[in-house]
């Protein structure tokens, strides 16, 4: 698990919501839902799992979420999200299914029935809805209050239906319009709001039913109220209107902003855009700003309607935008744009909340570092490292840190030029000698701190260099390993002592990153070095290969074993003679043959 996983998972908030997990790609692989995504999210990342999820886990480099108001949101939610990106872990919602509308068509003798599709034939649609189970049952009820045809096409003769009177039996009896039209009324007010009503006689039936001991025909009425519930719960993350719309919600704090933009089209939720940025105007003014500039120089299309949130000057985004500018003041359009609000906010504290860590790992870190060692904050630290192989290509590395954060245009590295011999105090005095010599010569910024890999020998050999050759006084410690090659000790004073440090401390932790990115560095610049001296030797001695086709080669190959492993025809594609391609893959094969003897 990376570290950016790490310390999202440290601020995932306790409320429901969708989330996305990616690949290294940054390609949504897998979206779920959950009504608390702290727990459910934090639940890949720990414990066992099958192979699935275990394949799935593997793959994930990093995560984002979106909170809502309920879990029936998110469940709605998670259908627009896995219709949008396909996530490959998905085998759910893949298809082009759509939640069920519940339906009163529009034929002459009117039926009520589940549909998956919204047509432009009068019909009134009421939906959707999640709960696919409660939609039916739901309708079930509705069959048995209101009975308005049930065959899709007219029999002969009435049936079973009307015996049980959930029918009036137009097939064989007139049915007025106006009969019609009250049941159609009926059932629109139910549900439109008017399932409260009920479901109030339905839990008066209840207390009676259990009063009475009919404890069976209770757990009916129990169950009906439940599924009209279920069923009739308001959700936010979907319209019916169909109209592309933009919702944007914004919060600030401690001279910080967070704007989110939630894209509606056809009516859903889709997707949105997250921007936090710091900010040094009026709050107001600042928003204002930044959606102007969404459109107009990110190039973002213009939906038919913006909704905003109160107290935003609608009228100048109008003009600016030539486009209609709402500030929604009631409703599920209100509820929209505060759930906008809402996951602004929360974006903006879990940016406090990584500022806070990442503070703890560096800036407090070398804080905590300046009280062990008895100095002044070390803002700007050095840290060294020699690389060799029995003496050859012998190499030093030099990393900085500032303020506890790596400044990788600072590196340095050093080919040994003076040390014969696999001598690791002198390649360290004649490194520190060099360093701090043109420090000192082009006036660049002295350490606050010196490290130095190695034990008391290493800081013997850089404090002689520094105190006596250079006249500098800089702080300077040893870093020690054990046996694994990992820090064990940090080695300060004259003579050097063990410097008492919490191994599971900040500071601790951040020597331990120096020390791993120095060691780094140094075996990488070794390595290239070695590479490319064994790899000029070995051709130095072929006939038919010059400057110019070893240069050729090492551009190509960027390796000696690439160039062992290659064929002669991969030659010819440089325009080398299949003879001399054929000498370097006999030179190379002999070379092979006496390293294994």
């Amino acid at each position: 698990m990376n570290k950016r996983i790490q310390e999202k998972l440290a601020v995932l908030p306790d409320q429901p919501g969708c989330y996305l997990m990616k690949n290294k790609h940054n390609e949504v692989i897998y979206v779920g839902k959950s009504k608390m995504l702290k727990n459910r999210v934090r639940s890949y990342f720990k414990g066992a799992h099958d192979a699935k999820t275990q394949r799935l886990v593997q793959e994930i480099d990093f995560f984002e979420y979106i909170v809502t108001s309920s879990e029936v949101e998110a469940l709605i939610l998670e259908m627009n999200l896995i219709k949008k990106y396909d996530p490959k872990y998905n085998v759910l919602l893949r298809d082009d299914k759509s939640y069920p509308y519940i339906k009163i068509t529009a034929e002459k003798q009117p039926r009520l029935i589940i549909t998956r599709k919204v047509k432009k034939d009068k019909g009134k649609y009421f939906g959707p809805y999640p709960n696919v189970y409660a939609a039916r049952e739901t309708k079930k009820l509705l069959d048995r209050l209101y009975p308005l045809r049930k065959c899709n096409t007219m029999p002969d003769r009435v049936c079973l239906y009307y015996h049980i009177h959930q029918c009036l039996g137009p097939c064989e009896y007139h049915v007025s319009d106006q009969t019609n039209q009250d049941i159609v009324q009926s059932i629109t007010r139910f549900l439109s709001g008017g399932h409260k009503e009920i479901k109030k006689g339905l839990q008066h039936k209840m207390q009676q039913s259990a009063e009475t001991l009919d404890f069976e025909r209770a757990k009916e009425y129990r169950d009906l109220i439940q599924h009209i519930e279920s069923v009739m719960e308001q959700q936010k993350m979907t319209l019916n209107d169909e109209v592309n719309r933009d919702i944007f919600g914004f919060s600030y704090d401690k001279g910080w902003m967070c704007v989110q933009v939630f894209f509606i089209r056809q009516g859903k939720l889709i997707e949105r855009d997250v921007a936090i940025f710091p900010f040094f105007d009026d709050a107001e003014e600042t928003f204002l700003s930044y959606v102007g500039r969404f459109y107009i120089h990110q190039n973002h299309p213009k939906p038919k309607e913006i909704f905003v949130p109160l107290g935003t000057d609608k009228q100048v985004l109008t003009e600016l935008l030539e486009t209609e500018v709402k500030i929604p003041m009631r409703g599920r359009k209100k509820e929209l744009v505060e759930l906008a609000m809402k996951n602004a906010k929360i974006a903006l504290q879990e940016k406090f909340s990584m500022i806070e860590q990442d503070e703890e790992r560096t800036v407090k870190a070398v804080e905590g570092l300046g009280e062990v060692l008895n100095i002044e904050i070390p803002h700007r630290i050095e840290a060294f490292d020699n690389s060799n192989i029995q003496g050859t290509d012998p190499v030093s590395a030099m990393v900085v840190f500032v303020d506890g954060r790596p400044s990788k245009k600072d590196y340095r590295k050093y080919k040994i030029r003076d040390v014969k011999g696999p001598d690791d105090y002198e390649t360290m005095r004649e490194v520190i000698r060099r360093r701090y010599k043109r420090v000192i010569k082009e006036g660049l910024p002295l350490p606050d701190l010196i490290l130095v890999d190695g034990g008391k020998g290493q800081m013997s050999a850089a404090l002689d260099v520094l105190e006596n050759e250079l006249g500098l006084d800089i702080p300077l410690c040893g870093l020690a390993k054990d046996d694994k090659h990992r820090t064990s000790e940090l080695l300060y004073g004259n003579p050097p002592e063990v410097v008492q440090m919490n191994r599971k401390s900040q500071q601790f932790y951040l020597i331990q990153r120096i020390q791993d990115e120095v060691h780094r560095f140094a075996i990488s610049f070794h390595r290239q070095l070695r590479g490319k001296s064994t790899f000029q030797s070995v051709l130095d001695d072929i006939e038919g290969v010059g400057q110019k086709r070893k240069r050729l080669l090492l551009r190509h190959f960027k390796s000696i074993d690439d160039i062992r492993d290659a064929q002669v025809d991969d030659f010819k594609k440089l325009g080398i003679p299949q003879p001399v391609a054929q000498s370097i893959l006999d030179a190379l094969q002999m070379q092979d043959d006496e390293e294994q003897e």
